[in-house]
């Protein structure tokens, strides 16, 4: 609601990471996400969105669909009390299918594809060859808006996976880390949707259309957007941190070689984690179909009973600025004694 000059360097900062014009600021990512939706529907006119099987965009209701091993859409397991049924707002396909994603985005109806431009949350899985070329191509020919979702890819450096690969989206949303720890999210768009979104916008109507909140982009989340953008989340943490990734890396793929474990190690920027699987899956049903929850509880118990929390719901690592190769040696050791105490 009131200006700040930091704002203006944080909406700079962002223009010259990702490489959009326009930026508003939020407090999550999920309304951060919301946000985006609500002006996509808004400019098409059209009802439905298009998600991924097994994606995580926070909590944003749309986004709580999957497929069963038929394919058949439905409403996503433990998905509290949905206030509306995702089957009515929201299609869903999986990643790095670009035959149904042409197949779904040519019936005309979806305002947007919200998007990982890496998915995190089952697992790291990367685009195939050609797909962001593929999603951005199909998305114009039939008049979709194109959101990334760089919250967690963010990790592939300081622009996020968008820069590290030069994608073109129409949108892009992030938040969780931007601000070190303080609520802050923000959501970036183009020119041309600036002033689509001008030409509708009744300003008087603003503040009851479903967009922003009173304390968005208050004075202590630019404050913390902007110290960590300046001090944190800088080229050089990038370089430290991505070779204390490849040896954390390198840890893990040396002990499970040692046991000759069907297990892999997938990374992407300062993000590491092992599955229990010895082939990458290329999409989120083939990796929630690996997914072994006795053995997870196992090793991150393991793990936690010798001083290290692994991410939740994940055997997966984020190398901060204060990770050491010391942190990182101890954790292979841990690891190797998990795996042999398992043999």
């Amino acid at each position: 609601m009131l200006p700040y000059e930091d704002a203006i360097w944080v909406g700079e900062e962002l223009q010259k990471r990702f490489g959009l014009p326009y930026w508003q600021f939020a407090l999550t990512a999920t309304d951060a996400n919301r946000f985006a939706l609500r002006m996509a529907r808004m400019l098409t006119q059209r009802p439905k969105i298009l998600v991924f099987n097994y994606c995580y965009h926070g909590s944003v209701d749309e986004t709580f669909i999957t497929m069963d091993e038929e394919g058949t859409p439905m409403s996503r397991p433990n998905n509290m009390g949905p206030s509306v049924n995702p089957l009515h707002t929201t299609k869903v396909i999986e990643f790095n299918d670009i035959a149904a994603l042409e197949t779904v985005l040519s019936a005309r109806d979806v305002a947007a594809v919200l998007a990982e431009p890496v998915m995190t949350n089952i697992g790291i899985i990367h685009p195939e060859p050609g797909y962001h070329d593929a999603l951005r191509e199909l998305t114009r020919k039939y008049g979709t808006y194109l959101i990334i979702d760089e919250t967690h890819t963010i990790c592939a450096g300081p622009g996020g996976y968008t820069a590290a690969a030069g994608l073109q989206p129409d949108f892009l949303t992030i938040g969780k880390p931007l601000a070190g720890g303080v609520p802050a999210a923000a959501y970036g768009f183009t020119e041309e949707i600036s002033q689509a979104f001008a030409d509708k916008l009744a300003a008087d109507d603003a503040d009851v259309g479903g967009i922003g909140g009173t304390l968005a982009g208050n004075a202590l989340s630019i404050a913390a957007m902007r110290a960590t953008l300046q001090n944190v989340l800088t080229a050089e943490f990038y370089e430290k941190a991505t070779k204390m990734q490849e040896e954390f890396t390198a840890g893990l793929e040396g002990v499970i070689k040692e046991f000759e474990l069907p297990w892999i190690v997938k990374s992407l920027g300062v993000r590491s984690e092992y599955w229990f699987h010895p082939q990458p899956p290329k999409n989120g049903g083939e990796a929630h179909a690996a997914v072994d929850p006795e053995l997870d509880r196992y090793m991150h118990l393991f793990a936690l009973n010798r001083g290290i929390l692994m991410t939740p719901f994940h055997n997966m690592a984020l190398i901060s600025p204060d990770t050491t190769r010391e942190d990182v040696n101890y954790h292979t050791r841990v690891f190797r004694e998990a795996v042999e105490s398992l043999s």
